[in-house]
C-alpha cells in the first residue's frame, strides 16, 4: 500500500506561501535543486524546443525553476509537441469517423484514436503544469516577497507582456 494523504509540499513553496509550518528540522532536513538554468536537451523535436524557449525564461521570472527540473520540464515540452500535434489531427478530421460494413452502409461512428491520446496527454500536461506552478490555482499558493521593481524587471515585463 503506498504513503496516504496529500503529498508534502516543499519547505521553498511553504516559504513563498508564507505558511507557519517551516519549522528549523524540516528546513534542514530537505533537500533542494541546485540553482541554475537546465539545458535544453537535443533530442526535443522542433515543436517541444520552441515550447522549451519560450517556458524557461518565464519560469525562471517565476524562480521555479533549478538544474534538476530539465527531466521534468523536457518531459512536459515532449507531451505539449505531442498534444498539439493529436490537436491539429482532430481540428483537420473532426473528433469521429463513420465506420461502414462490407457493403459501404453506415454502421455507426467511431471517435479517433487521437482524441483519446489528446485527453490523456492533456491530463499529463496539467499535472506537470501543477507542479511547475504554471495554472492559476497553483500560483495562488506561491508567494513570493516583493522586491523593488528594477528597471530590467520593467523591460522583461515588457517582452513577456506581463505586468509587474
Amino acid at each position: 500500500m503506498g504513503r496516504r494523504g496529500p503529498k508534502p509540499t516543499p519547505t521553498s513553496l511553504l516559504k513563498l506561501r508564507g505558511s507557519k509550518l517551516v519549522t528549523a528540522n524540516r528546513e534542514a532536513a530537505e533537500v533542494n535543486g541546485p540553482d541554475g538554468t537546465p539545458d535544453r536537451p537535443k533530442w526535443l523535436d522542433l515543436d517541444a524546443k520552441a515550447k522549451w524557449d519560450q517556458l524557461v525564461p518565464r519560469l525562471q521570472m517565476m524562480r521555479v525553476l533549478t538544474l534538476i527540473d530539465e527531466d521534468a520540464l523536457a518531459r512536459y515540452c515532449r507531451l505539449w509537441s505531442r498534444w498539439r500535434k493529436a490537436e491539429e489531427f482532430i481540428e483537420r478530421k473532426g473528433d469521429m469517423y463513420p465506420l461502414r460494413d462490407d457493403k459501404a452502409n453506415l454502421k455507426c461512428f467511431v471517435q479517433w484514436p487521437q482524441v483519446a491520446i489528446a485527453h490523456k496527454l492533456a491530463q499529463q500536461l496539467t499535472r506537470l503544469e501543477q507542479e511547475f506552478g504554471m495554472t492559476p490555482s497553483a500560483r495562488t499558493r506561491i508567494h513570493l516577497p516583493v522586491a523593488p521593481r528594477t528597471n530590467a524587471d520593467a523591460r522583461k515585463a515588457r517582452f513577456f507582456n506581463t505586468v509587474l
